[in-house]
């Protein structure tokens, strides 16, 4: 990668001079200490990649000219969302940001019955503005130029009396019960993966009955019990190794 990289969501074309967002040129300058002539790498979410260079610095305007325009896509041959009950204090913010790292494509918030946290109206908002924010930052550190969709928090229940997207692979931990994940069968020819993982203390029993009732497998991932933080994280792992681009004989790590 070619300089530091910076989500800005605006229209970007080889050859134009374009001002930075407000966001990214105070972290450019005032952060990162980047001078007229640096190189940095600009993605708007749209695909693909932009090799740029600083050629203006005014207090806070920073302006670059767009040298070109890359095809460089990084993201996973498998659909996954994760479905995740909302977890209390930072848990969420590591979870969203390290989910992005692994390749999910679509992030859910629910509201489980053992969720501390609660969020609704302006709160809610707030905090989703927040975690598109982590998205976008975990874009620009893992090189992704395809930002992940948060959705707006909604109930556990009220989700699952939606109609599930045909083809896809529901999976759910529940840690005493399931089959393992090497028992799995391949995700169906669209590659569609939806992962559902419980709050603090779990999914509730007649959440687990629910689900399953909505087409996930309980899936059981090994012999100790995982923190919420850390299941759906491992659980995403082991899907991307099995059948995503975790598998490939090489890395950039």
């Amino acid at each position: 990668m070619n300089g530091p990289r910076f989500h800005c969501p605006m229209p970007l074309a080889a050859g134009e001079r374009v001002d930075l967002p407000e966001r990214v040129a105070h972290h450019a300058v005032k952060v990162l200490r980047l001078r007229r002539g640096d190189a940095v790498m600009l993605f708007n979410g749209a695909g693909g990649e932009y090799p740029a260079r600083i050629v203006g610095i005014e207090q806070t305007r920073v302006s670059v000219d767009v040298q070109g325009w890359m095809a460089t896509e990084r993201e996973s041959p498998l659909s996954i969302t994760l479905v995740q009950a909302l977890q209390a204090g930072e848990k969420m913010d590591l979870t969203i940001q390290k989910a992005v790292e692994l390749g999910v494509g679509r992030i859910v918030p629910v509201i489980s019955r053992r969720s501390v946290l609660r969020l609704e109206g302006e709160r809610a908002l707030r905090r989703v503005a927040h975690w598109r924010g982590v998205v976008a930052a975990a874009c620009e550190q893992c090189g992704r130029n395809r930002l992940p969709e948060v959705a707006m928090p909604e109930s556990l229940e009220y989700w699952l009396a939606r109609k599930p997207e045909p083809g896809s692979l529901r999976l759910m931990l529940v840690p005493e019960g399931g089959q393992s994940f090497a028992k799995l069968s391949e995700p169906p020819s669209g590659n569609s993966v939806e992962l559902l993982i419980g709050a603090e203390g779990g999914l509730a029993p007649e959440e687990t009955y629910l689900a399953a009732l909505s087409g996930f497998q309980p899936v059981r991932f090994g012999p100790r019990i995982l923190r919420t933080e850390t299941a759906g994280l491992a659980a995403l792992a082991a899907i991307q190794y099995l059948w995503g681009d975790l598998k490939e004989e090489t890395t950039d790590v």
